[in-house]
């Protein structure tokens, strides 16, 4: 085989290793909720609320 061949082989092997391993080296964020005004976000049933009172 040539070296060509035995590096583009190496790379197209590597590659699912290193995607996979990606994720876990970046720290993950926590998605915020937005809503409306007037509201609140209401955990117990993922939903925004409207604020009374």
């Amino acid at each position: 085989m040539t070296t060509k061949t035995l590096f583009a082989a190496a790379v197209l092997a590597l590659t699912p290793a290193l995607a996979m391993a990606e994720c876990s080296w970046g720290k993950h964020e926590q998605q915020a909720m937005t809503c409306a005004d007037g509201t609140v976000y209401d955990a117990d049933s993922n939903t925004c609320k409207v604020v009374t009172g």
